[in-house]
């Protein structure tokens, strides 16, 4: 005797409505609640982080175009008029357009040096297996840890035995020792989530290790370049400690120093609108590069997990 089976339910034809037990579970109304009071939450601490950070920028800017007497009676309302005689004061009387230009000269050396410097060094250690790799990387980590207040003294003595104290050039140098270890060690990370086989196309086709590195790898380690060429650039523009020991020379101060020396002369004559001038004139550019690469910032720093 022969038993019939019942078919199997055939799905739904293309068209043809659906039946209720047929449709996928809707998510239940307490899970939506949860995730509509976290979205809130996050949001209200984003907004309440992004005007705590913005506010004092916006009142230093305005507050550089005010006299004094304004800046004293209504602290927070709109300057009633431009006061553009601020700035000039500040880059000129102050001479902050000679600090401005020691600046430049010294964070643009040092920058670049920093860069070869590092991005060299990085690359031989992320690509190549010799005896001491690990040791020559754990050394350069090691001095991202050392403090440099310890490292002041005899950093002093040394540049001054080697004839660069109070030397642009001297400077120069400084920083690039002090940047290269972070720099060397976010590079190295990076280099390592390059592929391998564009090296080995070039190696067959008979390119040598510096062209290798100059043509093809550089141009691709572009985004982590940027990256930490942006944090250089924070860090050596803001630098206060080693020009205040190794430049001691009033013509050739760095920003940094020629702002607590503004602050200090202006304090006492009370030209405070020409003290926030000279304040936005330091921050603008730190500013303007970040906002300019903060597209390649952000690609530099997810790189290696979006590999």
């Amino acid at each position: 005797m022969k038993t019939t089976e019942t078919p199997a339910p055939l799905p739904a034809e293309s068209g043809a409505p659906l039946a209720k037990e047929d449709l996928p579970p809707a998510l239940p109304p307490k899970e939506k609640k949860e995730g509509t009071v976290l979205n809130v939450f996050s949001h209200g601490v984003l907004v309440i982080w992004a005007f705590m950070v913005v506010m004092p920028l916006l009142w230093a800017v305005m507050t550089s175009f005010k006299d004094d007497r304004s800046i004293f009676s209504s602290p927070w309302s709109l300057p009633d008029s431009l006061h553009f005689d601020n700035w000039s004061r500040a880059w000129t009387q102050a001479n902050m357009s000679d600090y401005f230009l020691n600046t430049v000269l010294v964070v643009g050396g040092s920058l670049i040096g920093t860069l070869v410097l590092g991005s060299m060094a990085a690359y031989v250690l992320a690509r190549f297996d010799f005896p001491g790799n690990r040791f020559i990387y754990f050394l350069f980590i090691g001095g991202m840890s050392f403090p440099i207040m310890l490292a002041l003294v005899p950093l002093f003595y040394v540049v001054n035995n080697m004839g660069l104290l109070n030397t642009i050039h001297g400077l120069i140098l400084v920083y690039i020792a002090y940047s290269l270890p972070f720099t060397v060690f976010f590079l190295t990370a990076f280099f390592r989530t390059l592929p391998t086989s564009i090296a080995e196309a070039a190696f067959v086709d008979g390119a040598s290790h510096s062209r290798t590195f100059f043509q093809i790898m550089l141009p691709m380690a572009k985004p982590g370049l940027i990256s930490v060429g942006i944090f250089n650039f924070l860090g050596q523009w803001n630098q206060y400690m080693l020009p205040t020991v190794l430049n001691t020379d009033p013509d050739k101060r760095v920003l940094t120093q020629g702002l607590v020396q503004l602050a200090v002369s202006q304090g006492y004559k009370g030209d405070w609108s020409g003290l926030f001038a000279g304040l936005v004139m330091a921050m603008l550019p730190v500013l303007a590069a970040y906002i300019i690469f903060q597209r390649q910032v952000v690609q530099g720093l997810t790189a290696g997990a979006l590999k």
